[in-house]
């Protein structure tokens, strides 16, 4: 605990870490915008201290896990399903009764969602912890308050202003977009293609989330109206 290089790791993985909190605190906040008001802070707490125990657990079999073919391809997959289903909760009425969030299915989501974006950056926190797994729980545990109390915040705004919902779809989807072309399996496969259209699928399926959003509120919208 006196050693300058435990520290200098820890503070590595903090970094790394907190460099998450924006991405985690948007799912958490979507996942939870339409649970009541009780249940909001027990999704946010427990689905967090789900998804960082999964997190713990990748990076201790993270050798392993990073040689199974399309793993990350199938998380991209999985991301982009999470985030339709999250924007879709703007449709409202029998839609939103159907795929209204119940405080479990949030939790699940929650833990999903992290797990499969935290993929690419479990290989930053175990080679900035050389094997130690007290700096790793101890680097994790430390970025918990924020990703809590930043989504709080998010879960807030969501239900003022909706549009940010259509926004965080689109983050998400941007997100789906680079964990499908970082497989190491689908990197072989466009290595020959310029690095600058890589960056074409994640801005079209962030563009496609977002407007996915923005025309499931507005069919809600049109249906609530009285003809």
């Amino acid at each position: 605990m006196f050693d300058a290089e435990f520290w200098a790791r820890w503070l590595g993985i903090v970094l790394i870490d907190l460099s998450l909190a924006g991405d985690n605190a948007l799912v958490i906040a979507m996942a939870v915008r339409s649970l009541p008001r009780r249940q909001q802070m027990v999704g946010r707490i427990w689905g967090t201290l789900g998804a960082v125990g999964l997190r713990i657990a990748f990076i201790g079999i993270i050798s392993y896990l990073f040689r199974v073919p399309f793993l990350q391809f199938a998380g991209g997959l999985i991301l982009l399903y999470i985030a339709l289903k999250l924007v879709r909760q703007e449709g409202g009425g029998e839609d939103h009764v159907r795929q209204g969030t119940s405080l479990r299915e949030a939790i699940w989501i929650i833990i999903l969602a992290d797990v499969v974006m935290s993929l690419d950056n479990v290989l930053g926190v175990a080679a900035a912890a050389h094997g130690d797994m007290v700096l790793v729980v101890f680097g994790i545990a430390l970025s918990l308050p924020l990703v809590v109390w930043g989504s709080g915040i998010l879960a807030r705004l969501m239900s003022r202003y909706p549009w940010i919902v259509w926004i965080g779809g689109g983050v998400l989807g941007y997100v789906a977009g680079e964990l499908l072309l970082k497989d190491p399996a689908i990197e072989r496969l466009v290595g020959d293609i310029p690095h600058a259209t890589h960056y074409i699928l994640p801005i079209g399926l962030a563009i496609l989330m977002t407007a996915l959003g923005w025309w499931f509120a507005r069919r809600h919208r049109a249906a609530t109206i009285p003809a």
